[in-house]
Parts: structure tokens; C-alpha cells; sequence
């Protein structure tokens, strides 16, 4: 058959179902319906009442019919010489029989245009009954997902999803399975997404599986929660050997983990493994070989491919941080009689500044450490495009906190992301720092609002550079220490748990031992002199510093030790209690990588317990 006469064909099919599903809900009773048939039926198919009448019996037989808990009630195939199923009073063979469609009739059809039609209770009523076939409810929800209808897509998807009977699911599902997770993460459905996850890993099929173990890496790595994510990839690895997924997803999970180079050195190897199977598009090799020459800039490309809108405007950003100038001075005193250390905001700095929030129009939150009271990237092409007219905005460092927090609240969580769009930033702060220390040995305190403007942007770049850029992380942690030597931005923690990661163990156990009488009790700092004194295998005075753990947070062994553990989130503003078992959580996402690669430590932190 001709595509042309095809598509006519499967135009007039589709309409006259249609109708056809119209006709049967008004009264559910065969005859009517075919009442309805013999007078309007024949008009989808320029007048041919023959193809109407031969289609109808076919359709209602899969129909689901609300009076029925919406159970079809199929006809019975006629014999050759009994009376025709359409009511026409002639033989079968005489009448229907003698019919052919261009094509097979989908077995589902009426199903899934009813779940298109359905609303409301009908269609819970509907899904509830648990009566749709599964690829109708395959079909009927990706359906709904193109067309934007998420909330209905989402709806028909988690029927097809119950976990009642995996062995029922079409072989195809995968993209529906990936479309109801995105959903989730899109609605802030978390619990949801993971209830699903767990149930599929459990209890689903095997080529599910791989998929669920992938979207658990990357939803860990989404939570900073590097161990969790290394634990899926593993199994993941195990369940899909061959996936080309999971070397993008090794390449972010390395570049998490602060392995550059071995992220390279792996994505170089899948490249070599793939390529010998032979079953990847040219697509995928090319992406694969970027991957192998340089992760970081690949990954970075893909993200801002995948901005949309956004992509040009964050390239221009990228090359205007690229080529920026020295900083120039800031204005920074010291205290004849204190001798606290104050910055000073100029005259053109301001200006700069008034000229800057004209466009961006976002106020920083000067109520939580790092956060605007609104979202800076509802106008963000604006602001970067205005930004990249001006670069001379950069000399005001009002300008570079404002742009620091609105970079690391959408990509601080993204390591490649940090050379292209945070070190630049880094490199300012530093220049500003410095003027600041030779200006005298005072403090640049926190409760001065412009001081605190300067510590606010050193926290946000120290934080967003941890994992992409962590020596420089370090670098300008330590810079800001030497300033702050209160501590008022807890540096000291992230500094030491750097410092762990690279095994720089007694510069750990110095630094965690600096101000140990100053009564501050901060459970990261608490266990990584644990750490640090265990790998320097001084044991006894590592089991006193248990003690003190122990002391500060009774859940912290029970976290670190646990494989897999329940979470447990901060406060809603992001806080969280000192002694809490979401202060352990938080520890044990950063840090248990550290303690699980360390010879023996969970070991000796279970018979501790």
C-alpha cells in the first residue's frame, strides 16, 4: 500500500474511532450504536457504509465500557453462514467477511483513546480498575507527555508502574519509565522517584533495571552523595555492561570525585570498548570521543547545549570571564583603634552597581549564607546579555557577589562547570584579598555589611569549586581563613575534608586541631581529626576523638557505617542542628567515600558503636 493511501487510510481510521468511542459512551447498548453506524459511520470513509459497518463490531469488542467496570464486551466471530455481526440480516460471508482493511486494527486502540478522553474520576475510576492494557497505557501516557499534558501523562504512567504485575510490561516502556522520572524530579516528587526506583531495582525487569541503577547515580550525584552514587554505578555497570550511558555517567561521577585525570583516562577506554562493538551512531562516537579527550569541556558543552535559550548568552559569559582584566583596587581600612579591617564601597562602584541591578533586579537574601530573595533566572537572558555589554560591572564586587551567587545556585553542584564560570570569579576575590591583608593583620568581620558582601562571594566560590576546581577551592578557603580567622563562613571543615581527599592527613589533623579549646563543636571538623588520626595509625588518641564524636552526635556512626541508610533532610531554610541526625546525613553524603576507601575504618567505626 501506497505511504500516501496509508496515511489517508489511518486518517480515516482514527476518525471514525473516534466517533465511534462518542457513539458507544452516550448509551453503552450495541444496537444503538449501530444505529449510529448505518447513519453517520459511513462519512469517515467517503460513504462507504460497507468498511463502517465491518470496522464497528470490531471496535466495540475492544471498548471499555463503564457499565462493565470498564471490562470490554467482546462480540462473538460469526460463522460463515450465520447472520452477520453488523446487523445487516445478511450471512457473514455474504457481508463483513468479505470486507478487508488496508491494515491490522491496533488490538488497543479504543483503550487508548479512551484514556486520551477520560478525565477526573472516570479516568481513575478507569486506571483503578486495573482493566487497561498495558500498551494502551504505554501509549496513551507518552502520548500525553508530548502533547505537555504532564500531570495526565504522569497519572495513566504510574498505573502502567504499580509493581502489580512487571511480567505484563511492553519491552518498550524504557522511554515511559525515563518520562515518569523526569516528571517526579520536575514536580518535586523525591519520595515518589525513589519509591520507584527502589521497586523497579527490587522487583522489576532486567531491562529496566540498568536504566533505575543510572537514574540513581545521577539523582546521588544531584544530592552530593558521591559514595550512594558510586555504589549505583557499580550495579548499574553489572546489569548494563555495554551501556554508553554509563560512560558519560563515570566521566561526571569521576569529575565529582575530584579524578580528572582518571576520568579521562576511563572515558578513553569506553571510547576503545564501544567503538569495537560497532552498534553506536556516529553521534555517539563523536560525543565519546570529546568525552576521552577532555570530560570537563565536554560535559560543560552538553550542559549549555542543553540550556536552550540560554546557551548564548552563558557563551558569551564564558568569554567574557575568559578575557577579563586585573581587578582593579578596592578601598579596604584598617581600624585606627581595633584594628578590624573594613571595606569601603566608592562612588563608582556604586554606580556600577545601580547600573548592574537595573537589569539584574534580584536582592541578595543577607538573611541565609548564600541565596537571593527571588530566583535570579527568570530574566537571566537579560542580565547576561546587559553584562556582556558591560564587563566594565566587574570592578564593582556588589556586581561579582550578585553574579557568583546566581552561578553556583544553578551549576555550583556541576564540577566541569567551575574552570569556565567560577575561577575567573576566584581570581578577582583573590586580588581583593589580598589588598585587604596588606592592609594590617586585622579581621574582615562579618557583621559589616560590605565585609560580609566579600565573605558571602569567597563562601559561594569556595563551595562551587570544591569539586571542580578543588586546589584552587583550598587556595582560596585558606586566603579567606588568614582574613577571617573567627571563622564566620566554617571553612575550616571544608578546608579538612580537602585535605583528607587528597592525604594530606597530619596538614588534617593540624588544622582540626587549631582552636580545639574554643568550645565550637562541629561534627565534620570532629570527624575528620578521627579520620586523620586513624590513617596516621595513632589509634589510641583516634578512639578519644571517637569519644568526642560520639559526644556531639550519636547518630554519626550509625550513618557513616549504615549502606544504606534512610535519609534525612535539613530544615526547610537549609539549616541544620548541631547533634541531629541531619547534621550525620550531611556528613556521611560528603564524607563517607573517604572512610569506605580507607583501609579498614569502617570496620574499626562498627565496633565502635
Amino acid at each position: 500500500m501506497e505511504t500516501a493511501m496509508l496515511a489517508v487510510w489511518v486518517d480515516q481510521l482514527l476518525g471514525f474511532a473516534s466517533g465511534a468511542l462518542s457513539a458507544i459512551r452516550q448509551q453503552e447498548h450495541y444496537p444503538d450504536f449501530m444505529t449510529w453506524v448505518r447513519a453517520k459511520g459511513a462519512d469517515s470513509f467517503e460513504g462507504d457504509v460497507a468498511m463502517a459497518q465491518a470496522l464497528a463490531p470490531v471496535l466495540w469488542s475492544q471498548t471499555p465500557l463503564e457499565r462493565l467496570s470498564f471490562a470490554c464486551e467482546p462480540l462473538a466471530t460469526p460463522g460463515r453462514n450465520e447472520p452477520c455481526w453488523c446487523d445487516s440480516g445478511r450471512k457473514f460471508k455474504q457481508c463483513c467477511y468479505q470486507i478487508e482493511f488496508p491494515t491490522e486494527i491496533p488490538e488497543q486502540m479504543m483503550w487508548m483513546l479512551s484514556l486520551r478522553e477520560w478525565k477526573g474520576a472516570t479516568l481513575k475510576a478507569a486506571l483503578d480498575s486495573q482493566q487497561a492494557p498495558p500498551q494502551a497505557l504505554l501509549e496513551a501516557g507518552l502520548i500525553a507527555a508530548e502533547s505537555g499534558q504532564t500531570g495526565r501523562s504522569m497519572q495513566i504512567l504510574e498505573s502502567l508502574f504499580d509493581g502489580s504485575d512487571w511480567s505484563r510490561l511492553p519491552e518498550q516502556a524504557e522511554p515511559a519509565f525515563e518520562i515518569l522520572l523526569d516528571i517526579y524530579q520536575e514536580r518535586g516528587f523525591s519520595r515518589k522517584r525513589a519509591d520507584l526506583l527502589d521497586d523497579v531495582m527490587e522487583r522489576g525487569p532486567l531491562f529496566l533495571r540498568g536504566v533505575a541503577l543510572e537514574r540513581l547515580c545521577l539523582m546521588h550525584l544531584d544530592n552530593d552523595d558521591l559514595d550512594s552514587a558510586r555504589g549505583a554505578f557499580v550495579k548499574a555497570q553489572q546489569a548494563l555492561p555495554d551501556s554508553p550511558t554509563l560512560a558519560y555517567i563515570e566521566a561526571m561521577l569521576l569529575l565529582h570525585e575530584g579524578h580528572e585525570q582518571e576520568a579521562k583516562e576511563r572515558a578513553n577506554f569506553w571510547y576503545r570498548r564501544l567503538v569495537r562493538q560497532g552498534e553506536l551512531d556516529e553521534d555517539q562516537l563523536d560525543f565519546l570521543a570529546a568525552l576521552a579527550d577532555n570530560p570537563g569541556a565536554t560535559l560543560a558543552d552538553q550542559l549549555l547545549s542543553a540550556e536552550e535559550d540560554l546557551a548564548t548568552p552563558l557563551v558569551s559569559l564564558q568569554a567574557l570571564l575568559a578575557a577579563l582584566p586585573t581587578a582593579p583596587k578596592i578601598d579596604v581600612s584598617a581600624d585606627p583603634e581595633s584594628g578590624r579591617l573594613l571595606y569601603n564601597t566608592s562612588a563608582r562602584e556604586a554606580t556600577l552597581f545601580a547600573a548592574w541591578h537595573e537589569q539584574f533586579q534580584v536582592l541578595v537574601d543577607e538573611d541565609v549564607a548564600l541565596g537571593f530573595r527571588d530566583d535570579p533566572w527568570g530574566n537571566a537572558i537579560e542580565w547576561m546579555s546587559a553584562l556582556c555589554a558591560h564587563p566594565e560591572w566587574l570592578d564593582a564586587p556588589q556586581v561579582v557577589q550578585d553574579l557568583t551567587l546566581a552561578l553556583t545556585s544553578r551549576f555550583g553542584s556541576l564540577p566541569w562547570m567551575a574552570p569556565s564560570l567560577l575561577e575567573p570569579l576566584a581570581l578577582r576575590l583573590s586580588r581583593w584579598l589580598e589588598q585587604a591583608r596588606a592592609e594590617g593583620d586585622g579581621n574582615l568581620c562579618w557583621d559589616d555589611a560590605n565585609n560580609a558582601m566579600l565573605l558571602r562571594t569567597g563562601l559561594a566560590l569556595v563551595v562551587g569549586m570544591e569539586r571542580g576546581a578543588r586546589q584552587h577551592s583550598r587556595e582560596l578557603a585558606e586566603e579567606l581563613l588568614l582574613i577571617d580567622q573567627e571563622d564566620s563562613l566554617g571553612l575550616r571543615e571544608l578546608v579538612l575534608d580537602q585535605l583528607l581527599r587528597d592525604d594530606r592527613n597530619e596538614e588534617a589533623l593540624a588544622l582540626a586541631e587549631e582552636n580545639d579549646d574554643d568550645g565550637s563543636l562541629v561534627l565534620g571538623l570532629l570527624m575528620g581529626k578521627t579520620l586523620a588520626l586513624y590513617r596516621l595509625e595513632q589509634r589510641e588518641a583516634a578512639e578519644t576523638a571517637l569519644g568526642d564524636v560520639l559526644g556531639h552526635n550519636r547518630y554519626a556512626l550509625e550513618l557513616i557505617c549504615a549502606e544504606n541508610p534512610r535519609p534525612s533532610m535539613p530544615h526547610p531554610d537549609g539549616q541544620v542542628d548541631p547533634g541531629s541526625r541531619a547534621e550525620a546525613w550531611q556528613y556521611r553524603t560528603l564524607m563517607r567515600d573517604q572512610w569506605r576507601t580507607t583501609p579498614g575504618a569502617l570496620d574499626w567505626l562498627e565496633a565502635h558503636r
